[in-house]
Formats: C-alpha cells, sequence, structure tokens
C-alpha cells in the first residue's frame, strides 16, 4: 500500500467507544505528544509501551530548544518545564565558536537544560488528563493493514499475543522500532561514534556554568547540571572505542573528563554509567499506508546540538493535527502526505547539520582542523551566518514548501506575535487554526470547532491562516472575505 491518500480516513471504529482511532507505539517525548495532541482533540487514542511503567530518570536527553519551547508553549506547559531546569544563552563549540542563543527571535532566546525524564513528566500527565489509555508491558509482534485500518498484534505482559485494530498506527518506538521492521522499512546510515560515555554523577567542585563542554587532543567532554544536584557527564576517547556492552567505571569516566577539561570536578557517586554507540540512519518513507513513523523510529543522529528529542518532538506537533482531521473527516485530500514532505527533509537536514558538527569536533587532519578554524571565524564574525547556525540548531528557521505562487509566508514559522486578546501562542492551546485578520473580519459557524479567529494588537494588514502547529498555512495582504472563504474552505473543508 503506498501512502496516498486517497480519501478523507474517516475512523471506522468508532462506533465502539472503547476501539481506538489512533494506536502510538512507544511512550517516549515523541509518542506522548502526539497521544496528548490527538486526545486533546478528540480522538481516541492508546499509547503502547513495551517497557513497565517508569519514567527513569537515566534518560539521555536534557537540551530543549526554543521551538521546542513554543510547541510547548502552545499547549501550556512550556513555564512549567522551564521552572524544573536552568536556561544558558551562549553555546560555545571547538573553543573559538561562540553561537549568541540570545539573538533568537523567540520568547525563549536560549536552551533550556533538563532532564528528560521531566519533559516526559509533563506531557505523560497532560495525556492522561485528556483520556489516553496506556497499555505497558505491550509489545508489538505484528501488523497487518487494509484500507480501512490497521490490525496489530500486540503480546501483553501475561506473554499472550491478542489483536489490536485502529485507523491508523504511529510507530514512536525509537531506534530499533518494531513498527519500522513490521512495515519492511530500511533504516540506512552509518555509526559516527563507536562509543559515548554516558554518567549521571554528583561533583565535589561545581563548574562555573550550567553547560561545560570541551575537546582537547582525542577527548572530548561535556558536563551538564541537572540542578538538583546532579549532573550528566558526556565524553568519548577516539582511542578506545569499545563495545557498547564493554564494562564501563567512573575511573574512565573520569580519564576523559580530566583530559577535555582539565579537570573531572571531583565526580562521585554515580547513580548510572553507560556507553552506547552514535548512528545516523533515516528511514526513507515517513508514511505506508496507515501507519507512520516518528522521532527515533524514523531518524536517528549523533548528539551534537542537542537535536534528537527536539526533532522528535516536532514530528509530533505536525504529524497530531493531521490525523485528528483524517480522523474526524475534514482533512483535505493528501493531507496525511504533507507530513513526509514536510519532515523527512527536515530530519536529513538535522542529521546532516549535527554529523557536521562532531565530525569537526573530532577532526584529525590538518586540512579539516583548517576547515573548522575558518568556520569558527565566519560564524563569529558574519552575523547572517550566526543567526543561520542558530536558526537550524534551535529549530526556528526550518520552512515547509509551499504552493506556486503562495505568498512568502506560507510554509514559515509564525513567531509568538501580540493579538487583541493576547499572545499567539496562547490562542494555539485550543488545538485549531487560528486565523490572524485586520479588524472587520470575523468567522462563524460551522467551523468554530476547528478555527479560532483573532485580530493584530496593531494596525497590521496581513492576514495569516495559522495551522496548529505554528505554521502559516495561507497568508495575504489584505483582508478580502472572498479570498479569506477560500483559503479557509482549501484548509479546514
Amino acid at each position: 500500500m503506498n501512502g496516498t491518500d486517497t480519501d478523507t480516513g474517516t475512523d471506522t471504529g468508532t462506533e465502539n467507544s472503547t476501539t481506538p482511532s489512533v494506536i502510538v507505539v512507544g511512550s517516549g517525548p515523541t509518542g506522548l505528544l502526539l497521544a496528548g495532541d490527538l486526545a486533546t482533540a478528540g480522538v481516541p487514542v492508546t499509547l503502547l509501551e513495551k517497557r513497565p511503567h517508569k519514567i527513569s530518570n537515566l534518560s539521555r536527553a536534557f537540551g530543549v530548544h526554543a521551538r521546542t519551547l513554543e510547541q510547548l508553549d502552545a499547549r501550556g506547559l512550556a513555564d512549567p518545564l522551564l521552572a524544573t531546569g536552568d536556561t544558558i544563552t551562549g553555546l560555545r563549540l571547538f573553543r573559538r565558536l561562540s553561537l549568541d542563543l540570545g539573538m533568537l527571535p523567540s520568547r525563549f532566546p536560549f536552551l533550556l537544560i533538563t532532564p528528560q525524564y521531566e519533559v516526559e513528566r509533563l506531557l505523560e500527565r497532560r495525556a492522561r488528563e485528556a483520556g489516553v489509555e496506556f497499555a505497558y508491558e505491550s509489545e508489538v509482534v505484528g501488523l497487518r493493514q487494509d484500507e480501512d485500518g490497521v490490525d496489530l498484534d500486540v503480546r501483553g505482559p501475561d506473554g499472550e499475543v491478542t489483536a489490536h485494530r485502529a485507523a491508523y498506527v504511529v510507530g514512536a518506538d525509537g531506534h530499533h522500532s518494531a513498527v519500522r521492521q513490521a512495515i519492511g522499512l530500511p533504516f540506512p546510515g552509518v555509526s559516527v561514534i563507536k562509543s559515548l560515555l554516558l554518567a549521571d554523577v554528583r561533583l565535589a567542585q561545581r563548574p562555573e556554568g550550567v553547560l561545560t563542554v570541551n575537546g582537547a587532543g582525542d577527548a572530548f567532554a561535556m558536563i551538564a547540571s541537572f540542578g538538583d544536584g546532579w549532573y550528566r557527564v558526556m565524553g568519548w576517547n577516539s582511542r578506545n572505542e569499545a563495545a557498547d556492552d564493554a564494562p564501563l567505571d567512573l575511573d574512565e569516566i573520569k580519564e576523559v573528563t580530566r583530559r577535555a577539561l582539565g579537570t573531572d570536578y571531583g565526580m562521585h557517586d554515580a547513580r548510572w554509567l553507560s556507553r552506547f554507540h552514535s548512528d545516523e540512519r533515516q528511514a526513507p518513507e515517513y508514511r505506508v499506508g496507515r501507519v507512520f513513523l516518528a522521532g527515533d523510529a524514523a531518524h536517528i543522529h549523533s548528539p551534537a546540538g542537542g537535536q534528537g528529542m527536539n526533532t522528535g518532538l516536532q514530528d509530533a506537533a505536525n504529524l497530531g493535527w493531521k490525523l485528528a482531521a483524517a480522523v474526524q473527516g475534514w482533512a483535505p485530500a493528501g493531507l496525511l502526505d504533507t507530513y513526509q514532505a514536510e519532515r523527512h527533509p527536515v530530519g536529513k537536514a538535522v542529521l546532516r547539520s549535527s554529523g557536521g558538527l562532531v565530525r569537526l569536533a573530532r577532526a584529525k587532519s590538518p586540512a579539516l582542523r583548517a576547515v573548522r578554524t575558518l568556520v569558527s571565524a565566519l560564524v563569529n564574525v558574519a552575523r547572517p551566518a550566526q543567526r543561520k547556525a542558530l536558526a537550524q540548531i534551535s529549530g526556528l528557521g526550518y520552512k515547509y514548501p509551499a504552493p506556486h505562487g503562495s505568498h512568502r509566508l506560507t510554509g514559515t514559522r509564525v513567531p509568538d506575535v501580540a493579538l487583541k486578546t493576547g499572545r499567539l501562542y496562547e490562542a494555539l492551546r485550543g488545538g485549531r487554526f487560528v486565523l490572524i485578520t485586520p479588524e472587520g473580519y470575523d468567522e462563524r459557524g460551522a467551523r468554530e470547532d476547528r478555527l479560532a479567529v483573532e485580530h493584530w494588537a496593531g494596525d497590521r494588514r496581513t492576514t495569516v491562516l495559522v495551522r496548529p502547529d505554528g505554521y502559516a498555512a495561507w497568508a495575504a495582504d489584505t483582508a478580502e472575505p472572498a479570498a479569506i472563504e477560500a483559503a479557509l474552505a482549501a484548509h479546514l473543508g
């Protein structure tokens, strides 16, 4: 079955209130955000997770970028998350390259340092409150699909295999995705770092900043504060790239840290030690029929730039409202196909940028080190180059494809503009499209369940139709009612 949606994709199973319209596989940040969005929109959704129910305090990610914070703000979650960590306004790479996050055109001109488990706690609470049905110790062992839905074979905690059916299935089940394997998609790519070291430790001496990072010779190390007395340490030693299951002790972490940072800050009491390899991989398709992939199931990157979890959350924000529209029967033809068209290029760009940072950081040859010096100098002195680098790392700069002849704003991220009633991202908390117009236009009637009409706080004359994920679906330089109505009909039915 190909990925073209030739009908609205209306859920055929909603006659039974216990039948989910969507099954999400994987309860990491991507799956939790997606399931929560669907349930908030009124879509019956079940979330399957292979592991027992426990939010681990040993998760790998710890940086939340500006665009992700904007998406969380549109769900009322940004401010609670900010309270769990610390922010930094500058990043320093390769000793010479400095990025000023204060330049970001966002309400969040910084990087939030907070452990992934804090993100998961907020997203899980929201999902539960919205009515998501959770099923833990539930492993997908088979998948079949037809024109009307998807059947999953799921092994439960008692070892029994039962059948589950839904209109759509989303695999957000990580690097070794059972869903991706079941639909026969390859996961091509390479290993970029063969042995990354991770540890959560306490320190006798506190580093000066929230994030400390440096490389020296063959060693690299980074220390991030979780704000609760624990620190995440990440490092690698290119002269000792052992297998993932090779023994690891705190002394090895200390040695790499001392070589890269000049001190190990008296680290002690490690609660977690792990060795793993870092791959760059991407599925060629994010959709096969009624089955979708998101997050690490669709793409994995090196940890450089801290973009992995953030990219997955952006996948979920893009896909959720589209699936809700399909289930509820008002999705325009081809809407579900735009997930691939919009998110696959972003995943590819993140692979390219994060991989480039790793290769420059590990540069050994004089030629590559010269390139690193040149890149650092260019970004440091040229504001356009710095803005471009910041836009990509933060996620603010990605633009989605727009039809030929569209207004220049179509497909771009809409910033948190001021409205008569408040901020745009507050208006987006209803999970609806937001039409921003000058005074004088109003919309009532059949679309109220999926459209909010707002007016600019100032005298701006542009009209913008903002999608639930904060991107411009359509824009015009006037508020001509016929043009607005045509746009609404095309995007909302």
